[in-house]
């Protein structure tokens, strides 16, 4: 008698660790499946995700326009910015000095503009945002991608210039969208954003928006470096300088 209870409480004890352990199993497969469905909204919703409005840019007339660059290959002073989409004293310029600049210097042919991106600079939505420059550029729209994209800046690494939003203000320009995606998608120009940044730490650049005014005088090529979103007073000084300099 007394061995049969024994064997009845050694199965019942069997009987509890496997129910113990198929608990454990079937809450492990719980948490398994909560943490991918958990994952798989994380990728996924994203691409549901409302992109939000996106504002329109100001019409910006610029003279002599070739891809990222503006004005006269061979005016006497060239400005190289280097910039980044995300950083707000870039934006600064781009509202309170560019139009001026190009309005005084630009236009006449005394000074060829080139922008740069600056890379990752503020964070990957920057590299991203450059990546889609330029791909307008390649349907000659490189400046009303930049302007779009400076005009809907609001903040830093936040979703501003996710992928979604940039497809969309590539169509807000009225862009070739199999074109741009087939571009933007295939990281066409992730190399030269990369490059933008190691030639502008070449060039001692350590901030943004940074700009190199550069000229020559009776054959020596001179730089000078404006650091910050000055006003145009700053761009006119420099410039003027510049041509007194090289007796224009």
């Amino acid at each position: 008698m007394s061995s049969n209870k024994e064997i009845s409480k050694r199965q019942a004890r069997r009987d509890q660790i496997r129910r113990k352990g198929q608990r454990s199993r079937l809450l492990s497969i719980g948490l398994i499946s909560v943490g991918a469905l958990f994952l798989a909204f994380l990728f996924i919703y994203p691409n549901f995700k409302p992109v939000g409005e996106v504002f329109s840019a100001p019409v910006i007339s610029r003279a002599n326009v070739d891809f990222n660059t503006i004005g006269n290959p061979d005016a006497p002073i060239k400005i190289d910015e280097y910039s980044d989409f995300q950083c707000s004293f870039c934006r600064v310029f781009f509202e309170n000095t560019e139009e001026q600049l190009v309005e005084r210097y630009i236009s006449d042919g005394t000074v060829y503009f080139v922008y740069h991106s600056f890379g990752d600079f503020v964070g990957a939505e920057s590299g991203r945002a450059a990546e889609g420059a330029y791909c307008a550029g390649d349907q000659g729209k490189f400046w009303e991608m930049h302007d779009i994209i400076f005009v809907n800046q609001a903040g830093s690494n936040v979703g501003a210039y996710a992928d979604r939003r940039l497809l969309a203000f590539s169509e807000k320009i009225d862009l070739n969208m199999d074109a741009f995606r087939s571009c933007f998608n295939g990281g066409n120009y992730k190399s030269l954003v990369e490059e933008d940044f190691k030639n502008g730490v070449l060039a001692g650049i350590q901030a943004t928006p940074s700009f190199l005014l550069t000229y020559s005088v009776n054959g020596e090529e001179k730089t000078v470096l404006i650091e910050g979103a000055q006003p145009i007073e700053i761009f006119q000084e420099k410039i003027e300088a510049a041509l007194a300099e090289m007796g224009q």
